[in-house]
């Protein structure tokens, strides 16, 4: 454990690959979804759900049946876990994805139907799930023909998509977490080809940009309206929290942390989850917890079946 500021960090890594590991999204019982695997060619993503316990993590596997890789993004309080998988393993610039959600080790397959299957030449099919809230709306997106990017939720219960998510100012949007007020965050790239990072309510959208940032993205939202993400100034990139009441963004980067932080997941309790880049290129898993909080050292769950 490392403190840093106004929380204490901590590093979890799968045992199966301590190269590459992704902590994406974090329940209020302290549950947390993630991966391990680059996607590289002959290093597949493999998805996992960790409990924690102090310093101590178990890894449970959860992989979409019958394909070589899985990314686990995102996940409620009720047992209900996202993420999308590939096909294939050639490499990332040529593996096909497709969304899915999970629960009680029951895996069903969505894509957006306006998702192509035949896009244009060098554009890949990609359809991600990549948050879900109790209500059991999901949120994600797909990439049109063009290779451009559509946000959307998906109501798991009834089977119904939403309308397109698109920011006004985008020619890309990104659906990325949504909380259970139905806000959503996110990220856009504009037609000067900035991204911007965002909330949208209902359809009404909020541009977020952190301070003399060139890149601003949303990757999470809690119910109190904090979301996290990252940014990138003077060509370094960083961990973000964002309190939309008041406006106002705290910077942090992992104290381990020798490239790049980026968060991607809170939960109600302030834990947040996500990812750095250490001094040997490695990528790793990260849960920073707010400082001095005694109930924030293990994993209290229900409703999930963890031998999936």
């Amino acid at each position: 454990m490392r403190e840093h500021t106004m929380y204490d960090f901590h590093t979890f890594d799968n045992p199966a690959d301590l190269t590459f590991n992704q902590l994406l999204g974090i329940n209020n019982q302290g549950l947390i979804a993630g991966f391990y695997g680059s996607g590289a060619a002959g290093h597949p993503n493999q998805g996992y759900l960790l409990t924690t316990s102090g310093t101590v993590g178990t890894f449970h596997s959860v992989d979409f049946p019958g394909v070589p890789q899985t990314q686990l993004t995102g996940l409620n309080d009720n047992g209900t876990a996202v993420g999308y998988f590939y096909p294939t393993n050639n490499g990332t610039a040529v593996d096909n994805q497709f969304g899915f959600y999970e629960r009680h080790g029951v895996f069903t397959e969505v894509n957006n139907p306006h998702t192509p299957t035949q896009p244009n030449p060098g554009v890949l099919i990609e359809n991600q799930l990549l948050g879900v809230n109790d209500h059991n709306i999901a949120v994600g997106f797909y990439n049109d023909a063009s290779g451009n990017s559509h946000g959307y939720t998906y109501n798991i219960n009834s089977g119904k998509f939403s309308a397109d998510i698109n920011d006004p100012f985008a020619v890309s949007t990104v659906a990325a977490a949504i909380n259970n007020k139905d806000t959503v965050a996110g990220f856009y790239t504009d037609s000067a080809g900035a991204t911007h990072g965002f909330l949208e309510d209902h359809f009404v959208f909020k541009t977020v940009d952190a301070p003399g940032a060139t890149m601003t993205e949303l990757l999470g939202v809690n119910d109190h309206g904090i979301a996290v993400g990252e940014d990138v100034v003077n060509g370094v990139t960083h961990g973000i929290i964002y309190d939309s009441h008041t406006g106002t963004f705290i910077t942090l980067d992992d104290p381990n942390a020798a490239g790049s932080t980026v968060f991607n997941g809170i939960n109600d309790k302030g834990d947040i989850v996500g990812f750095y880049t250490d001094a040997a290129g490695n990528t790793n898993g990260l849960l920073a917890v707010p400082d001095g909080d005694v109930h924030h050292h293990a994993t209290h769950f229900s409703g999930w079946a963890l031998d999936v």
